[in-house]
């Protein structure tokens, strides 16, 4: 039985692993509660991977909202690390799930076969450089700070899953939001804030 309450903070929605944020915003959800789902199975049947690296042994999977503590009592119950927090630390953590997720596809893909291990241990100058761009656009559009060691903690969990394979997909609610911010800039007039980003989308044939 799924409890009605869960229904608001568990919303479905192709895309769920990226920014959607805007979408909430269209929808009047701004404030809706959230989780960030650092755990993956692999194939049927399987038990799933949780988030839990070297440089965040404590889990990286969080919750947001009046929820949030029912959210992770429930994951804990499964096995699974949960810690709930507060707006602001939400969304600085969804954004570094969204600059791995879109640093580590974009490089994956320029180098076929290319798992996110692989991407961490034989191309991380690539990634390294990419990761740095896009945290520097997210903070100056959010106006935040991130926390210092960006590029270490999402190269430990890229250690952690690094059987996963690599690809740009569900471009709208990834890429695409930093490519956006790229276009905005060069609309009115100023420098591309993810000019490397940009270069590997059109090398691609992304954009």
């Amino acid at each position: 039985m799924i409890l009605k309450p869960f229904f608001t903070p568990l919303l479905s929605l192709d895309g769920t692993n990226g920014m959607l944020e805007p979408w909430f915003v269209s929808k009047g959800l701004k404030d809706a509660d959230q989780v960030l789902a650092y755990f993956a199975v692999s194939k049927l049947g399987e038990a799933p991977i949780d988030g839990k690296t070297d440089t965040n042994p404590e889990g990286l999977t969080a919750a947001y909202g009046k929820w949030a503590s029912a959210v992770a009592a429930r994951l804990h119950a499964g096995g699974l690390s949960c810690k709930v927090l507060d707006n602001e630390a939400f969304q600085k953590q969804m954004l570094e799930k969204l600059i791995w997720i879109c640093a580590f596809m974009l490089v994956g893909a320029r180098h076929p076969g290319a798992t996110v291990g692989t991407v961490e241990r034989e191309y991380r100058s690539e990634v390294s450089s990419l990761i740095a761009e896009l945290a520097s656009a997210a903070a100056v559009q959010k106006g935040i700070i991130f926390e210092e060691a960006m590029e270490h903690r999402l190269c430990a969990y890229s250690r952690a899953v690094a059987h996963f394979p690599t690809a740009v997909k569900e471009f709208k609610w990834r890429n695409g939001w930093f490519y956006s911010l790229s276009e905005k800039a060069l609309a009115d007039g100023k420098p591309d804030p993810c000019p490397l980003h940009t270069a590997w989308l059109k090398e691609l044939k992304i954009v």
